[in-house]
């Protein structure tokens, strides 16, 4: 089933066609791939990055919206990636970027478009893990900055995953979550110093 990808917001993808466009932003990019790239370079599939902060003791973890990430294509795959963020003045270019993160996340949507269930697809970052998923949103009306985290939502660890955490295993929330709380609450303390 084909994934609703929600629309970027226009001025996300006009900064990211100026920094394409820019000979200068691309050659101080520390993305050898997309330096050398052979032929026109184009932002595709773009993502709403979500944060997850924290885990709440009932389950439920509000997000925020952090930025927008484009895949950068050239030719036949992904070459790096470009991430825009929210200014005061609206949304503007961040950095460009490579990594195993670009391939995972491509092997991830393309099994994520084969499964039977419409969904809308979004980046979830979890900071404290140094972990990222591939969040398939079931409310497909959801503008893609919108929409808390439903029980229903499968996360899809994008390698490299945290240890102990199978990378491309689809997850429901309500199974992760608890699974990720565990690891984000400090152990308690044995003894007591004398």
């Amino acid at each position: 089933m084909p994934l609703h990808v929600p629309p970027a917001p226009a001025p996300a993808l006009r900064s990211v066609l100026a920094a394409l466009g820019s000979p200068t932003a691309v050659r101080e990019a520390r993305t050898p791939s997309l330096r050398a790239a052979q032929g026109p370079a184009s932002p595709e599939l773009p993502l709403p990055v979500h944060v997850l902060d924290r885990i709440t003791p009932e389950g439920t973890s509000p997000t925020r919206l952090a930025g927008w990430r484009f895949l950068i294509r050239c030719g036949e795959r992904a070459v790096a990636a470009a991430d825009t963020m929210l200014t005061p003045d609206g949304w503007a270019f961040s950095h460009f970027f490579e990594g195993p993160y670009i391939a995972s996340t491509e092997r991830a949507l393309r099994h994520a478009e084969a499964m039977p269930m419409p969904c809308q697809p979004r980046l979830l970052s979890v900071p404290e893990l140094y972990m990222l998923t591939l969040w398939l949103h079931r409310d497909c009306s959801d503008d893609g900055a919108e929409g808390p985290l439903a029980a229903t939502d499968l996360l899809v660890p994008l390698a490299p995953a945290p240890p102990g955490i199978a990378a491309h295993r689809p997850h429901r929330v309500a199974e992760l979550l608890p699974m990720l709380n565990h690891r984000l609450t400090p152990a308690p303390l044995l003894g007591s110093p004398a």
